[in-house]
């Protein structure tokens, strides 16, 4: 029951829509990045000249979030020129907007009517559908709108926000899918990308708890969801109970090693990551690791063999040239690890690395006598660390001030690396 009581609370953990109060993106946003809405649904139409003016009023008054002034001049405009399908859209987001949700359907429904392929009006349809929970009759419209305009990533956004409200994760992930190939720099499409694929986790590790509770597959999912939470030691725990219900497992090995480096049992991780191998001889991770390790342990020419093996078959692995500096470095080949480690600061690295990249490039510089050239590698390193201290100060004082905690002092200084 302990184990059970475990993956249901870390089920609940995961966000999923709240029906009650769901996040709305306000529709004067939508207009922003959908800007041609207005503008285009007067552009290149032949409207009766007595409305021309009053149109134009109207749709700057729209523009200008004046919406009694807006209201009222697409309703004059209507009277003069009932069939006029651009007037009655520009009425309902209008109406939309005051929060007159029902009166703003029965507009962009007019709209629809007299010109069905009117663009936008699906799709603004939809969203106050949404508005007032009709989600089945919203995902209908927007799908409409998609279908009319299918390279829009903002319909296919809306589509997948209204289905993740319906409760449809798995279509909703499919629709942020696509709407993130459209426009993958999004961050509102992002955002509910990853709410939508989160939710679909959480309903499959629902179901698979379900059907097996004693699968090794649910162990992997808790010393997986231990592992990103930092506790290392549940994580090799639910890990080796993994191993023990799927022994041959590709992978797991791999993942248990991993835990095991960073609890620091090295030992133990080497022995992991070599049982991975002998299972799967193409895991690249493991081979990588199981070289980095090496390197770890003052036994550089395996370690080379390894990561090299591992570049062989994966280029584009991070640190590899860091950490086969550091190797060549404790080969004394300092030539060789020159040129590792110059590429390490430039290239395959993440943040973290770099500024280690630099401190090593400084020693070697110093071992080849080249001392202006180690004062300059040395100065860079100093430079980043400082920048990350500063940077660490700055969300500590965030964070502080957030919190309505005077900020304390300077933080410590992170230990420099060894040579």
């Amino acid at each position: 029951m302990k184990r059970e009581a475990t993956f249901i609370k870390i089920l609940a953990s995961e966000p999923r829509p709240n029906m009650g109060r769901k996040r709305r993106l306000q529709i004067n946003l939508l207009l922003l990045f959908c800007g041609w809405l207005v503008p285009l649904c007067f552009a290149g139409q032949q409207a009766p000249a007595v409305t021309d003016a009053r149109f134009r009023e109207a749709t700057e008054a729209l523009r200008e979030g004046r919406l009694d002034d807006a209201a009222q001049g697409f309703a004059a405009v209507i009277k003069d020129a009932p069939g006029f399908a651009e007037a009655h859209f520009n009425l309902g987001l209008a109406l939309q907007e005051q929060g007159k949700n029902e009166e703003a359907i029965k507009s962009l429904q007019k709209a629809l009517q007299l010109k069905p392929r009117l663009r936008g009006a699906n799709l603004f349809l939809g969203i106050v559908e949404y508005k007032i929970n009709q989600f089945n009759l919203a995902i209908a419209s927007i799908k409409k709108e998609a279908a009319l305009d299918p390279s829009n990533a903002n319909t296919w956004m809306w589509l997948g926000v209204v289905q993740l409200a319906a409760g449809h994760a798995d279509e909703a992930a499919e629709s942020l899918d696509h709407a993130a190939k459209l426009d993958p720099k999004n961050v509102d499409i992002l955002y509910h990308r990853g709410q939508a694929h989160l939710l679909v986790s959480r309903d499959s590790y629902t179901r698979m708890f379900k059907e097996d509770p004693k699968s090794w597959r649910v162990r992997q999912v808790l010393a997986q969801t231990a592992a990103a939470a930092e506790r290392h030691d549940e994580a090799i725990a639910e890990y080796s109970e993994a191993i023990k219900l799927a022994p041959t497992q590709p992978g797991l090995h791999e993942e248990l090693g991993t835990q095991y480096r960073i609890a620091g049992k090295l030992d133990d991780a080497e022995a992991a990551f070599r049982r991975e191998l002998d299972l799967d001889p193409h895991n690249v991770l493991a081979a990588y690791k199981l070289g980095v390790l090496e390197v770890e342990q003052n036994r550089p020419g395996e370690g080379i063999s390894l990561i090299e093996r591992a570049v062989k078959e994966k280029p584009d692995l991070m640190n590899v040239d860091y950490n086969l500096g550091r190797a060549r470095m404790a080969l004394n080949d300092d030539q060789s690890a020159l040129q590792h480690l110059k590429r390490a600061t430039a290239g395959n690295s993440d943040l973290e690395t770099i500024p280690l990249a630099w401190y090593q490039l400084g020693i070697v510089y110093r071992r080849l006598n080249r001392n202006q050239e180690a004062r300059q590698a040395l100065a860079e390193y100093q430079k980043l660390k400082d920048q990350e201290a500063a940077g660490l100060q700055q969300r500590m004082n965030r964070f502080t001030n957030q919190q309505g905690v005077p900020s304390g002092g300077e933080p410590a200084k992170p230990a420099e690396p060894n040579p």
